[in-house]
């Protein structure tokens, strides 16, 4: 008998997974997998779970590929550490769960929300937009890009001065190209322009953060931003005008 197909996991708080994690709560989900808070039984340590679909994931292609893209990145401080992959039988389907470390903060999107006005000051974008630039140039520096960058995969760990900031949820098909790093960057002036207010407060910005913004113009800021790198050294070069 073929087991139906698996359209979510829905696993409860309590649920022990191969007599090492209990999960706690669900994190959020998308087109391919789903993410836990989950706890190590045996030393309490607390840890993310993410579970591949397995219609997502033929061959445990797709979760190879991922352990595979987090380990390549290991040392760039904004992505998440991975620990293991680890693999249960549910429902009548073999089912493939990469462990990582668990990150404690909000997303973006939720940031913003609690924010005066629901949007950030100029400068203070300014540096939200650093510290996402600074650590997505470490991704690019290896050849690779995030390639899913926006306000709920970007999570504020802490905030002052600087922004400590993670993203999580990389995307991972496909050979690395330019154009990955350009979508990224594309991607990155869109969240800067969201948290400056979107389209209602653009028209009122210093003429600095339009220079960045590009009126979100794809091309221009394509030709103007070659990867992240680039756009960190025009935001630590700013010369600010009135």
């Amino acid at each position: 008998m073929v087991a139906s197909r698996l359209e979510s996991f829905d696993f409860k708080p309590g649920f022990i997974l191969n007599d090492k994690y209990e999960i706690i709560h669900k994190l959020g989900g998308g087109w391919e997998s789903e993410v836990y808070f989950v706890k190590e039984i045996k030393t309490g340590i607390e840890r993310t779970a993410k579970f591949f679909l397995p219609h997502r994931n033929i061959k445990n292609k797709t979760a190879k590929i991922s352990a595979q893209k987090l380990h390549k990145l290991k040392h760039c401080s904004i992505l998440i550490q991975y620990v293991t992959q680890e693999n249960i039988f549910y429902k009548g389907h073999n089912i493939t769960f990469l462990i990582s470390e668990y990150v404690d903060g909000v997303p973006l999107s939720e940031f913003l929300k609690k924010q005066k006005g629901k949007r950030l000051a100029p400068f203070q974008a300014l540096h939200l937009l650093h510290s996402l630039s600074k650590g997505v140039e470490e991704i690019h520096h290896h050849n690779e890009y995030h390639g899913d960058i926006h306000t709920e995969n970007i999570i504020v760990r802490k905030y002052g001065l600087g922004f400590d900031l993670k993203l999580i949820d990389l995307f991972n098909w496909g050979s690395p190209k330019s154009i990955n790093k350009k979508e990224d960057v594309i991607d990155m002036i869109r969240c800067f322009y969201d948290s400056l207010g979107g389209h209602k407060f653009y028209y009122s910005l210093p003429k600095p953060i339009k220079q960045i913004i590009l009126g979100l113009k794809k091309t221009q800021i394509s030709k103007k931003f070659k990867d992240a790198g680039s756009l960190k050294t025009h935001i630590e070069n700013l010369i600010w005008e009135d």
